[in-house]
């Protein structure tokens, strides 16, 4: 929008009103920092909600792949030939051998339930969800035959272990004599504390070689599943469906989006309900800048018809004015967006400030999943936040505006 220079000036003035024209200026400011607010606050949500959303994806697909193909019974007997198969199908970057079976877990007394999830050494030290994540000790001292496992830091603590405790798991599933099944009880000596950053997985989790684990489940040369990664994890049913028909007498298959279907529906949902909840915001900041122009109109009625007798055009007031509103919301936008980049930097902080003023844990890991704040700010989201907000103020200015360029000066100087 093109403004002369009389235009640009009386614009300018009519930014930054005189002290009898003070209750204006204040509902200008509020109408500024609601802007500010209705941005910061749909930038924060959104970028909260996208880091909620990849850090979940990250540690779920890291720890249990894109696609699983499980056993029948929970056995697959013919795994290498599955695994070369996989390897084999275009877009699949990783075939990965497991054993996941829910036991106990007992050390001093304490008994907590666990998920033993049995691998290759090769596949522990390598694997993203678990490399680099160790609190205390390494996951590269985990060998075949040791008798050593590795805990999530969440059941080390219920159980009251460490690095070098020695831990006993519980397999209901053991030999059959004249009296009944006796369980199995076999002792292991804890190598490596890990933290994934899902209390969930922290909470349950004890990784060993899958040597140990068919010993202890009475596997033989068994696995539970095969783990599947591609490369195009949105696309995983058109690459892994060549091998449904393959894999068909040995197990089934199953993707990352029927594992997790309702959490990431259930984030979905409360990410659409969010942004439409906080865009009213906006909505009522935009009625905050109408009020104050049809104030503004009001108060410079007679400067509007002198204008209008001076020669200035119907189109250069609506102009003026529109630039006035348009310049409220694009300060508060600016604002915002800044309001919301602090907030963001310094999440933990500020989530422990409203720890200690209100007395509450804010963000439960038991409740929300992951023992963090997450954020990821999408960059085009983040534009788009900004010219709907640009939109909604500019959409706000055009009655005010045309209401100043409808002004009659013939019947406001009349009365004058």
């Amino acid at each position: 929008m093109l403004l002369s220079r009389y235009e640009r000036m009386i614009a300018r003035r009519y930014l930054l009103p005189g002290r009898s024209e003070a209750f204006i200026a204040v509902v200008a400011g509020f109408s500024l920092v609601a802007v500010m607010l209705g941005v910061a606050a749909l930038i924060v949500v959104m970028s909260v909600m996208n880091g909620f959303r990849a850090e979940l994806f990250d540690k779920i697909t890291g720890l249990n792949g894109h696609a699983v193909v499980q056993g029948y019974a929970g056995q697959l007997r013919d795994w290498r030939q599955i695994v070369a198969q996989a390897k084999a199908t275009p877009g699949v970057t990783s075939a990965t051998p497991l054993i996941e079976q829910p036991l106990l877990v007992s050390f001093n007394g304490r008994v907590e339930p666990a998920m033993i999830r049995g691998m290759r050494v090769e596949d522990i030290r390598n694997n993203p969800a678990l490399k680099g994540k160790e609190v205390i000790g390494s996951l590269n001292r985990l060998v075949p035959g040791g008798e050593q496992v590795a805990i999530g830091s969440r059941l080390a603590e219920s159980l009251g272990a460490t690095v070098g405790s020695t831990i006993t798991i519980i397999n209901p599933a053991g030999a059959a004599t004249p009296m009944g099944t006796m369980y199995r009880s076999v002792s292991y000596t804890v190598t490596a504390i890990f933290e994934l950053g899902v209390y969930d997985f922290d909470k349950i989790f004890v990784v060993m070689p899958m040597e140990d684990a068919q010993t202890l489940l009475l596997l033989g040369d068994g696995v539970s599943m095969v783990e599947i990664d591609v490369d195009r994890p949105d696309n995983v049913q058109q690459i892994i469906s060549p091998l449904v028909d393959k894999v068909g007498k040995s197990g089934q298959i199953r993707d990352w989006r029927e594992m997790n279907r309702e959490l990431f529906e259930a984030l979905q949902v409360d990410r659409v309900v969010s942004f439409t909840v906080l865009s009213i915001i906006l909505v009522v900041a935009s009625f905050n800048i109408v009020s104050s122009l049809i104030m503004l109109v009001r108060s410079k009625t007679r400067d509007i018809a002198v204008l209008r007798t001076m020669g200035a055009t119907r189109g250069g007031l609506m102009r003026i004015f529109v630039t006035v509103g348009t310049t409220i919301g694009a300060l508060g936008v600016a604002a915002g967006g800044l309001l919301g980049f602090l907030f963001i930097t310094f999440r933990a902080q500020v989530v422990q400030f409203i720890g200690l003023v209100t007395g509450q844990q804010v963000w439960d890991p038991s409740m929300r999943f992951l023992t963090e704040l997450p954020a990821k700010t999408d960059p085009f989201e983040t534009i788009g936040i900004c010219v709907m907000a640009l939109l909604f103020a500019f959409l706000a200015t055009l009655y005010p505006a045309w209401k100043a360029a409808s002004t009659d000066p013939v019947q406001v100087l009349r009365y004058e």
